[in-house]
Parts: structure tokens; sequence; C-alpha cells
């Protein structure tokens, strides 16, 4: 199957990353996140063996903890001071990978286009690929020292609950869910207590994994337009991307900016916020369409 080629400000591939391992001016974050239900810990993974020169990018903590959310994007003078703390600056190009293989890494590629840096990558098939292919891993402290970094938000890649009922109401927007099809329809609990089940209504659902091949990389250009278009999203209108706590929603996110889709947003509160408050409408079901707009 033909691979897409390496690109620094959306995906690279192992061999690129292998290649370039010692370049000073690459600087290599591990942003393995995990659902409690996993009983995965992404800090004492990276602790026992991650990529050499990698940091680890913590998405609980790296987030607006004034926010009754999980996980929500923090506040920029936070993302700056941590992220200079852990040796990234300007001028560095940056590659993101996670435990899973592509998951919580486009969330944090998401955090730093949020913040209006471009020279971001995640690294395609992640760490399970990596270590797949016998390329070299470390149990060692990374050292990190303190770099200049400055940032210029774009309050233009989010949006909030009101602007998600207002693209609802009229229409305007593609509306597509990275969740598991028994979320979306309702037809399971979800994993975070207090949440209806169901879905935004007149959204539609392509499970996040739906986008990747069986080894956990990304698909072509075909194949990633293919799934939106069996998923029945009409990508001649602009996209907003949610999932349950906009994680995997910025899988799909990564996979309109391969494909040069360039008309896309993030609900960053996405289920987690709208399956809390009972004035806001709920689908179950299978995708309908939005009769409204």
């Amino acid at each position: 199957m033909p691979e897409f080629a390496d690109d620094p400000c959306t995906l690279v591939s192992t061999r690129w990353l292998a290649e370039r391992l010692k370049d000073p001016d690459l600087r290599i974050l591990d942003a393995s996140w995990y659902l409690p239900d996993t009983g995965r810990d992404g800090r004492a993974e990276y602790e026992a063996a991650h990529i050499p020169g990698a940091a680890f990018f913590d998405i609980d903590d790296i987030s607006d903890h004034r926010s009754g959310l999980p996980h929500m994007a923090p506040p920029p003078e936070k993302f700056v001071s941590r992220l200079r703390a852990m040796g990234v600056g300007d001028g560095h190009r940056i590659v993101i990978y996670d435990g899973a293989g592509l998951f919580s890494a486009a969330r944090v590629r998401w955090l730093f286009r949020l913040m209006g840096k471009e020279e971001v990558a995640v690294l395609d098939g992640g760490l399970p690929k990596w270590r797949a292919e016998g390329r070299p891993l470390t149990a060692e402290a990374t050292p990190l020292r303190d770099r200049h970094l400055t940032v210029t938000p774009r309050r233009d890649m989010a949006v909030d609950a009101t602007e998600v009922a207002r693209a609802v109401k009229l229409g305007t927007h593609a509306i597509v869910d990275a969740r598991a099809s028994v979320r979306f329809e309702g037809g399971a609990p979800e994993p975070r207590a207090g949440l209806r089940s169901g879905h935004v209504p007149g959204s539609r659902n392509l499970f996040f994994r739906d986008l990747l091949r069986p080894d956990g990389t990304m698909r072509d250009e075909a194949g990633i337009r293919a799934a939106f278009a069996g998923a029945g999203v009409d990508l001649d209108r602009p996209v907003i991307t949610t999932c349950g706590s906009g994680v995997t929603a910025a899988v799909l996110s990564l996979a309109l900016e391969r494909i040069g889709k360039t008309d896309h947003q993030l609900y960053d509160g996405s289920w987690s916020e709208w399956g809390m408050f009972p004035d806001l409408p709920v689908e179950t079901g299978p995708a309908k369409d939005n009769l409204e707009g």
C-alpha cells in the first residue's frame, strides 16, 4: 500500500525519526495517555522505556485545571511554562508519539497547533511500530534545559458547546464523532460517570481506528477519503471533530490535514461536556441527517 510522504508538519515515519535522532533542532515528546479502564500508566511506561531524547508530556497536567472537564486545553502561559522546562523552544521541530500507536499523540500535536506552532508531527505507528522494528529505546532520564518559547494562540482551531449547538441548529458544519459506534449510538455507558449516552444531533460517526491500517499507521489519502465518505461526512462543509474528551477527535483532525482540508475545528469539551448538560439535545441510534439545517 502506498505510504504518505513524511511531513514534519503532520506525520513522519519511524525511519524518518531514526535518521534524525541526533539532530540538534529536534525535540521528541512521549504523549502516552490511556483511559482508566486500560490499567496502563503512561508516565510509568515512559520511565521504563522511551525513545532516546524524549521528554514526557503529561496531558492531564498540561491542561486547564480551572475547568471541571478532563484535560481541556491549557492557558497559553501554562503551556509555555511547562514546555520551556521540557527543553522545547522556538525553532525546534517537534515529533510526538504515544504507546498506543496513533492515539493521544494527535491530541498533543493539536495543542501545539492551537498555540500557533507549525513544525509539529506525530510519529506514524508510534512506539509499537518503533519497538517492533527493533529501534533504540532507553530508560535513562533525558537531560532538560529551559528554552525560550513563544506562542501565538489560534482561537479558530477550537469550538465550545455554544458554537456546536449553533452549528447543529443551522446545519453549517459536518460534525464527526471519533468514538466507537456502540458509544455513539448510546448502546454502552460512557466511561465517565454522570454522562448521558448518545451523540450530538446530526453528527456522523467515524471511529478513529477506521483511519488506521492494521499496523497502526494512518491510511493513505484514498483510504482516508473513503473512511470519511463511508461515514457520510460531507467534506465540502467545514468540519467539527468530537469524541469523548477531545483526544481521539484530534486523530480525525490530523487525518483531515493529511488530505489537505484546513477548515476544521475540534470541540474541546466533546462528550464530557455535551453529555453532562440536560438542556443540550442528544440523539441515540445510528447517525441521522440534521433536519433543521
